[in-house]
């Protein structure tokens, strides 16, 4: 059940244990981590030695933060650790087996003065249960799960360092210390029909850790997991702590939810700050996507829907940009999640092509798969209208895509002044499509009516090329019910900051969406989206 004290970078991918799973550092900045052999000039030398439960030696993994630099070592418990003098922290988790399977897990740190040689025991006999309580409903029916950490806090380091341990109520001890220079954070989980998610940070590590909770004095947090729009219909929602200054608790997340989409799922947790996430893999177990949406603040009683795979998926945040006498283009997120945001989209493979009149400049197939560096760069040597065109599909190698797919291709079309001695971001518009009344599948009703809240928007690119100012002056929208073949035009009102289109749908099949902004420098951008939505 443990991790045995490794080390691993937060907001990774996780590893779940039982229905519980955590990271193993909270670090603004990552530490440095230096072998145990290393050749620094060392004027002493530390000697860690791990006890069980029963007294006996157990060997495990030391982790060694120098107190002033934040500079991190590991070596095995009982071997000789060279160390300039200093302030060190020496932390483990003290993993024992058991009869039952379940093992036992106990987290302890020393803060050692090191000048000459030192020596130290973590004494797993000093551990104290780490006890949790909530007023739970019947359908709980097993202990709390418990994920836990001992982090460094010393203001002056550069960063924060922790072990890690893991197990059911009852398997999990912690050794008091009282040492400012100590955090201890966990986060219990009770599972039933809903979860229930508690968390908890406090400094040192306390002579009872644990605590006690009331379901009334939670908060909730739903999940809606729709299914038709993912590369993959596997999913794994879960929640992280986020606090607000990072602690012991950094990350520290309970899985939810897994299954099949669509489903649904409730959490009920501590009143604070919470990063939803979600992990998408395909049926050979690879993780094909997924994504942090906004860190959501909850109060005691207060609930928040947090939804994915909601169609329509469509381009989420890059414009092209003029810069060094070149049009830049950046093919990330043009299929993406927008209850998630840029981080949720999928990787595509993308034609770009620049033309000036009839004249093509650039022509360019990429991927961004398994590449950050895949973008699109055209010098242009004069002033005039451009052209940038973009057709965008979802790309993954080795998996195969759901059956029906939906988002599955998306084209851009943009028509903009640019001049090679001026760096700006093009006065240009990506739209988002919203359809009411879908299912869980993302099916409209056959034959029906649905209302597509549409908005045209520009997503910043950052402090060093200008944005420039552009205003929407109209907006259209078009439907096809035959893959794009043929189109109809769609009535569109305005309704405050966006427009709505009313769809008429056809009897089976799927929707393709089409908008078209004119802006206020005399340029156009037509978006579309094949298999906006799908009928049922």
């Amino acid at each position: 059940m443990s991790t045995g004290g490794s080390v691993s970078v937060r907001r990774t991918r996780r590893t779940p244990i039982g229905s519980l799973a955590f990271v193993g550092v909270a670090a603004l900045a990552g530490p440095l981590l230096v072998p145990a052999a290393s050749a620094q000039a060392a004027a002493g030398s530390l000697t860690v030695t791990t006890l069980g439960r029963h007294g006996a030696k157990v060997a495990t993994t030391v982790t060694v933060v120098n107190a002033s630099s934040g500079e991190t070592r590991t070596v095995r418990s009982g071997k000789r650790l060279s160390l300039p003098a200093g302030t060190y922290l020496a932390m483990a988790d003290i993993y024992e087996s058991t009869t039952d399977g379940l093992g036992t897990d106990t987290l302890g740190a020393q803060v050692v003065s090191v000048s000459g040689a030192r020596s130290t025991t973590l004494d797993a006999r000093k551990g104290k249960a780490v006890k949790v309580s909530l007023d739970t409903p019947a359908d709980v029916t097993e202990p709390a799960t418990i994920g836990a950490r001992v982090c460094s806090a010393d203001a002056d380091m550069p960063s924060a360092v922790a072990v890690s341990g893991g197990n059911r109520a009852g398997s999990l001890y912690a050794i008091p210390n009282s040492s400012k220079r100590l955090q201890f954070g966990y986060l219990a989980q009770w599972s039933g029909n809903d979860s229930y998610v508690a968390v908890k940070n406090t400094t040192g590590i306390p002579a009872a850790p644990g605590g006690s909770f009331k379901r009334s004095k939670l908060a909730t947090m739903r999940f809606s997991v729709r299914g038709g729009t993912q590369m993959a219909n596997e999913h794994d929602v879960a929640l992280q702590a986020a606090p607000k200054v990072d602690d012991c608790t950094t990350d520290l997340y309970a899985n939810v939810n897994g299954g099949s989409a669509p489903y649904s799922a409730t959490a009920h947790v501590t009143p604070g700050s919470w990063q939803p996430r979600d992990d998408i893999f395909a049926s050979n177990g690879d993780d094909v996507g997924g994504g942090f949406p906004a860190v959501r603040t909850l109060k005691a009683g207060q609930s928040f829907t947090q939804s994915f795979g909601r169609a329509v998926w469509s381009p989420m945040h890059y414009l092209p940009t003029v810069w060094q006498k070149s049009v830049n283009f950046i093919p990330d997120a043009l299929i993406g999640d927008p209850d998630v945001g840029a981080s949720g989209a999928d990787p595509t493979k993308e034609t770009v092509v620049l033309s000036k009149g009839s004249t093509t400049v650039k022509k360019k197939t990429l991927t961004n798969w398994g590449s950050s560096d895949a973008d699109f760069a055209a010098t242009i040597h004069s002033a005039g209208t451009y052209r940038l065109t973009v057709d965008a599909h979802r790309y993954h190698p080795g998996i195969t895509f759901p059956s029906g797919m939906l988002s599955s291709r998306v084209t851009l079309d943009w028509r903009f002044k640019a001049d090679p001695a001026k760096s700006v971001v093009a006065p240009v518009f990506m739209t988002r499509f919203l359809p009411a009344g879908l299912d869980s599948r993302n099916r409209a009703k056959a034959s029906g009516t649905t209302s597509v809240t549409v908005s045209a928007g520009r997503g910043s690119q950052g402090p060093d090329i200008k944005f420039t100012k552009s205003t929407v002056k109209s907006l259209k929208v078009w439907a096809s019910s035959d893959g794009g073949t043929t189109w109809k035009a769609v009535s569109v009102t305005r309704s405050g900051s966006s427009w709505k289109a009313s769809v008429h749908n056809p009897a089976s099949g799927a929707v393709a969406l089409r908008s078209q902004v004119t802006d206020s420098t005399g340029g156009t951008s037509v978006e579309t989206v094949y298999r906006a939505y799908a009928i049922g």
